[in-house]
């Protein structure tokens, strides 16, 4: 989802004009859009020579696997299943807490984009000419919160269970009345691929590409499902933080969380990492592009993915891939738990089921 469908889910005259945006639109990395996310030009205060502790990553030994869909609930996007090749990298042995994003914040006076009043001159410029600007209670700070309606609903209107929140943002999660206090070790949401790019600039490091990702959260395992190799989620042990029960009104907690977990709450894959399947979304560096699977010629050696973004949901926004799934991902709606999975947003959206965790060379 991105803040153009934000004002799209708010008001109806915005709703027509986003379903009007051209289908074949591809958005380049020259876009404004884009210009808005280069990390150039991220104050020099965010660049850190912080150490980085041997026991907060993981070093992935590269190697060469089939990227790609496994299973019948793969997607078209994740089509066809391409041979890859990635060189060895660190990696984040779990999702960024809230702690170690306060400590980032706290170190440069960072804001995240939840944190300020919405630019409508830069949003406008990826809508129809002439869309009327929303009410200034609209643009004022905020971001998107989940919350359960009280019936079953249409799986393909996610406004049924998505709300534009006042205050909300990674230090009140849920809205102007909530807080981290409690949850320093839980996964960092809220944060937009922007924010997320001045944190690993800050710390050091920087966000992986989709194909580490995907070759990481394998763990070793060729060609299965999951992480965890291919026993369904809902059979066995808990293995993620996912929804269980009937998405989005019932959640039986059977994994004993509503929401988000604590980081290393369940087990690790073969690698040691934690969480690649359920709790958040993690942001990676690679731009999205609905069709990019289907230009892979022969080995793929290190691939950043496409230089241009298309999502045929929202041709005209520039977006980012974001991978593994969250806690309220269920089979019934989309098993973004999937190794193979893969979801995309806009750079300037965080959301409550919105992470990241970063990588590091060697």
């Amino acid at each position: 989802m991105s803040k153009i469908q934000i004002f799209c889910i708010i008001t109806s005259m915005l709703f027509v004009a986003c379903k009007s945006t051209p289908k074949e639109t591809s958005i380049t990395i020259e876009n404004k859009a884009e210009k808005k996310a280069c990390c150039e030009n991220i104050p020099n205060r965010f660049t850190s020579e912080k150490e980085v502790k041997a026991d907060e990553m993981v070093w992935i030994e590269g190697g060469t696997f089939m990227m790609g869909g496994d299973d019948k609930q793969a997607r078209d996007d994740e089509f066809p299943k391409h041979e890859v090749t990635v060189s060895g990298f660190y990696m984040d042995a779990h999702e960024v807490t809230n702690a170690q994003f306060m400590e980032f914040a706290e170190a440069t006076g960072y804001v995240t984009e939840a944190e300020k009043k919405p630019d409508w001159e830069e949003i406008k410029k990826q809508l129809p000419p002439g869309t009327p600007e929303p009410d200034d209670s609209v643009l004022a700070p905020a971001s998107l919160t989940f919350f359960a309606p009280n019936h079953s609903v249409n799986l393909n209107n996610n406004a049924a269970w998505w709300a534009w929140t006042l205050g909300a943002n990674w230090r009140h999660p849920q809205g102007p009345d909530s807080s981290i206090d409690n949850k320093l070790n839980f996964p960092v949401v809220h944060v937009s691929w922007n924010d997320v790019m001045a944190y690993c600039k800050w710390a050091g490091k920087r966000l992986p590409t989709e194909a580490e990702w995907e070759f990481a959260a394998r763990g070793g395992l060729i060609d299965n499902i999951y992480p965890w190799g291919n026993e369904d989620i809902d059979l066995g042990k808990i293995k993620a933080n996912s929804w269980q029960g009937q998405f989005p009104n019932i959640n039986e907690e059977k994994d004993g969380f509503y929401k988000s977990a604590p980081v290393k709450t369940f087990a690790p894959n073969e690698y040691g990492l934690y969480d690649m399947a359920g709790n958040v979304w993690e942001w990676c560096s690679d731009t999205y592009h609905y069709d990019y699977y289907k230009t892979i010629k022969g080995t793929s050696v290190n691939p950043k993915g496409p230089e241009t973004s298309y999502d045929p949901n929202e041709p005209g926004v520039f977006k980012k891939v974001t991978r593994g799934g969250s806690f309220l991902c269920n089979t019934a709606y989309c098993s973004g738990y999937r190794v193979a999975a893969r979801m995309k947003s806009s750079i300037d959206t965080g959301m409550e089921h919105t992470g990241f965790r970063c990588v590091k060379d060697k």
